[in-house]
């Protein structure tokens, strides 16, 4: 094994959004100086915007880089095979003071042929909700094109909409074309596939600081929308020190683990491993190395560590590529 590589962290990409708020700080530790900080880009490989190593002898290292030199190390010979040196995921944690807006991402094929990029299914973990939260996922009943016109044009989209109340702990599957936003209120843990195409149908008219509304995809997204109703809350097991499964799709597999003390991981060098700290405090430990993590915290396991140990008291998400 490459003496190198251990568990990496990175340091958080912040971004500013006319919906963020502060929650980034206060609930999740991240080192952001504006009250309007939406987002924390945990592990990213999007042009622009590359995570850099945080911690240890690779510290200040781009995440390319690493994958350039090493890439069946750092992402697993599974992984490789399948998407070369491209990291596929995108982690992010958001604050939404306000409601973001109502979008819709692209499938792949059409991500592919119009920005030549993955298209976006990703998923949601609720990690904390003032009360009366909600969120916006697809349509209440079947819909269409011109159903879904006639409303927007209206100004009534919501009216057609599915508005589902949330609560820390909930899981939210959204496959590409479904119409979606996250309410005001919400933190969440995003997990997705590597790409930055959104498409925003409408934006509740709201201006920016300069009196500017933001741009609009009304004519992109009409072949992009699912308009069928659509099942997207997870149930999931919440048994201590075990992998429970939330989610498991082509893109990604995320599982729940509620930590109480130590457990043993053994992976097979396929696939890395991210695990993103929701809740209490942990540690990795392995072949004379240990670090702790806190809420908040995000560490990518490379995919040649196969035997490691969690322990401590903490709500955990892991994630790999199966």
């Amino acid at each position: 094994m490459n003496p190198k590589l251990y568990p990496l962290q990175f340091e958080p990409i912040l971004k500013e959004r006319i919906w963020g708020g502060e929650k980034l700080k206060t609930i999740l530790n991240k080192p952001i100086t504006s009250n309007i900080t939406g987002e924390s880009w945990e592990l990213s490989t999007v042009e622009g915007d590359v995570s850099v190593v945080a911690n240890g002898a690779l510290k200040g290292t781009a995440l390319t880089t690493l994958i350039d030199e090493s890439p069946n190390e750092i992402l697993g010979t599974a992984v490789y095979k399948r998407f070369g040196k491209q990291f596929p995921l995108l982690f992010k944690y958001l604050d939404a003071r306000e409601d973001l807006s109502i979008q819709v991402h692209p499938n792949d094929a059409l991500a592919k042929e119009r920005h030549n990029s993955f298209g976006k299914t990703e998923m949601w973990f609720v990690t904390q909700a003032d009360a009366d939260a909600r969120i916006i996922v697809g349509f209440k009943e079947n819909s269409s094109k011109e159903e879904y016109v006639k409303h927007l044009n209206d100004k009534t989209l919501v009216d057609i909409l599915d508005t589902v109340k949330a609560k820390p702990g909930d899981v939210f599957f959204l496959e590409t074309g479904t119409v979606h936003a996250i309410g005001a209120g919400l933190v969440v843990a995003e997990i997705q596939q590597t790409s930055d195409i959104t498409y925003r149908l409408y934006d509740f008219d709201r201006k920016d600081a300069q009196g500017n509304t933001r741009e609009l995809h009304v004519d992109l997204a009409l072949d992009a929308i699912n308009y069928n109703k659509v099942d997207t809350q997870k149930k999931y097991d919440s048994k201590v020190n075990v992998s429970n499964e939330v989610v498991d799709c082509p893109y990604f597999t995320t599982n729940y683990i509620p930590l109480e003390s130590k457990i043993e991981v053994a992976k097979n060098g396929e696939s890395f491993t991210v695990y993103m700290c929701i809740e209490g405090s942990f540690e990795i430990e392995f072949d004379g190395f240990k670090n702790s993590y806190q809420k908040g915290d995000t560490v990518l396991v490379p995919a040649e560590i196969n035997s490691f140990i969690l322990n401590g008291k903490a709500s955990i998400l892991e994630i790999y590529i199966s």
